[in-house]
C-alpha cells in the first residue's frame, strides 16, 4: 500500500493554511540545492546554456537547473536580452522539470558562483524537501501571470493547447480514493465551474468527461480525465486566470488550499505532476 493510500481527505480539512512564501526564499532554496547540488564557478561571458539544447547522451547540461549565488547572468533569446539573473534566483528549471529544449541562452555576465542540479539530483531533492515545489509553482505561476497580462488579445493564443493528462490513472485513483466521494463534483454539459477574475477556493482534477478552459472567451486547453485546473488562484491566491466550462457531463474532485498543501508537502509525485503540467503551460504561452 502506497502512501497515498493511507491518507484520508474524505474529514473536513479545517482552518486553511496561511498564504505561501513569496516565489523564491534564499534560505530555503540554498537547503533544497545543498541537498543533491555540485557548486560551479564559472568566468565571464560563459554559456551557462544554449538556447534550443536539448536532452541527450552529448548534451549533459540541457537538465540542469541553477541557483545562482554570486553575479549576474544575461539571458538571450533570438540574439535579444530577454533577461537578467541576479544573486538569489533560480533559473533553467523548465529543463528539469520537463523535457523541453532551452528556451534561451544563459550566458554568465560577470564572474558568478552557483549551484547547478540535474534531473536526477531535482527528483531525489524533492523527494526529501517535496514541499520545495511550491516555490518552484509559484516562479512558474508568476511567469505565466505575466505572459497573460502581455497578451494584446485573446486572439493572439491561437489554437487550444492538446489534451494533456497530469495524473496518471493510478495517482488519479489514489487521489480519487484519499480524497473520498464526498470530495467529488459533478457538473452537467454547459455548466460553469469556474469564473476568470473571481476569487479562487478549490483545484479541480478531471475524474470523467472532458472540461473546456478559455481566456476571454477564447478556449484555450481542454482538459481531460487526469488533468487538472484552477490550480494557479490555489497557490498564489489571484484571481483566477481563466474560466472552465464542462464541455461534456463531467466528474471533477474537489481540492480546497489546505488538502493541495498537504498533498504537495508530503506526496513528491502529486508536486511533480503538477511542475510538469505548469512548465508544459509555460511552454505553450511563450509559444504564442
Amino acid at each position: 500500500m502506497s502512501r497515498m493510500d493511507e491518507l484520508d481527505f474524505s474529514k473536513p480539512a479545517g482552518k486553511p493554511a496561511a498564504p505561501a512564501q513569496p516565489p523564491v526564499n534564499l534560505a530555503a532554496a540554498l537547503e533544497f540545492f545543498r541537498t543533491s547540488g555540485v557548486a560551479e564557478n564559472v568566468d565571464t561571458g560563459t554559456n551557462i546554456f544554449v538556447e534550443d539544447e536539448r536532452a541527450g547522451l552529448f548534451s549533459f547540461k540541457s537538465r540542469k537547473m541553477y541557483l545562482l549565488l554570486e553575479g549576474e547572468v544575461n539571458l538571450i533569446a533570438a540574439n535579444k536580452l530577454i533577461g537578467v539573473v541576479r544573486a538569489g534566483e533560480i533559473f533553467g528549471e523548465m529543463a528539469a522539470i520537463s523535457e523541453s529544449p532551452r528556451a534561451a541562452t544563459a550566458v554568465a555576465k560577470v564572474p558568478c558562483r552557483l549551484i547547478s542540479m540535474d534531473e536526477k539530483g531535482f527528483h531525489a531533492a524533492l523527494k526529501a524537501k517535496p514541499d520545495f515545489a511550491l516555490t518552484l509553482l509559484g516562479m512558474m505561476i508568476n511567469r505565466l501571470r505575466g505572459m497573460l497580462a502581455r497578451l494584446p488579445s485573446a486572439a493572439a493564443l491561437g489554437e487550444a493547447k492538446k489534451e494533456a493528462k497530469v495524473f496518471d490513472k493510478g495517482l488519479l485513483a489514489a487521489l480519487a480514493r484519499g480524497l473520498g466521494p464526498t470530495n467529488s463534483a459533478r457538473y452537467e454539459k454547459g455548466k460553469t465551474i469556474m469564473t476568470e477574475g473571481q476569487a479562487g477556493a478549490m483545484m479541480y482534477v478531471v475524474l470523467e468527461g472532458r472540461v473546456a478552459v478559455s481566456i476571454q472567451g477564447k478556449v484555450v486547453e481542454r482538459v481531460g480525465p487526469g488533468g487538472v485546473l484552477g490550480e494557479m488562484a490555489l497557490i498564489d491566491q489571484s484571481p483566477r486566470a481563466a474560466t472552465a466550462l464542462a464541455e461534456t457531463d463531467s466528474v471533477l474532485l474537489t481540492l480546497n488550499r489546505g488538502v493541495f498543501l498537504q498533498l504537495v508537502k508530503t506526496q513528491p509525485e502529486f508536486g511533480v505532476a503538477l511542475l510538469a503540467a505548469t512548465a508544459e503551460r509555460v511552454r505553450f504561452m511563450a509559444s504564442r
